[in-house]
């Protein structure tokens, strides 16, 4: 139950999510309660200023999209990744749409290339506000009805 006593949605293992700060729409992503932090396949290109913030800019190249991307960095970060290698990743902040349900997330930049998937989303921006189905799959429709 939601903190206001409505029912959680309920996401599967993967859904279709945007990311609409980024241009981004109709995206698989892997839904993954072991993962602290979500990920985002981007390719970093430059780190600037600009207005007295620090922003990234990145590319995203992932089967037929291809696009640059620029967003306020709000950390920089290590992360371990499933191998156990720890990495240094910059991270950034930017809404995040599953199903009906849009909020701000934090994700950090990494190379999925070798995933199946451009985008994981971690516990940290499921919490209170999903329950995870594990054994199910593509429960929620974005709103323009993908």
């Amino acid at each position: 139950m939601s903190d206001a006593g409505k029912p959680l949605p309920l996401v599967g293992w993967r859904e279709r999510i945007s990311l609409p700060g980024l241009g981004l729409g109709d995206l698989p992503a892997k839904i993954d309660t072991g993962a602290r932090t979500s990920s985002l396949h981007g390719h970093v290109i430059e780190t600037f200023g600009r207005d007295g913030k620090s922003f990234v800019r990145f590319s995203v190249d992932w089967d037929d999209i291809e696009l640059e991307c620029e967003a306020v960095q709000v950390d920089t970060r290590g992360v371990t990744s499933s191998n156990g290698e720890t990495q240094q990743r910059y991270v950034i902040k930017t809404p995040l749409v599953i199903g009906n349900t849009q909020f701000r997330a934090e994700f950090s930049l990494a190379d999925r290339s070798d995933m199946k998937f451009p985008i994981l989303i971690g516990r940290t921006a499921l919490r209170r506000r999903f329950v995870v189905d594990s054994g199910r799959s593509w429960l929620q429709r974005l709103p323009d009805g993908n």
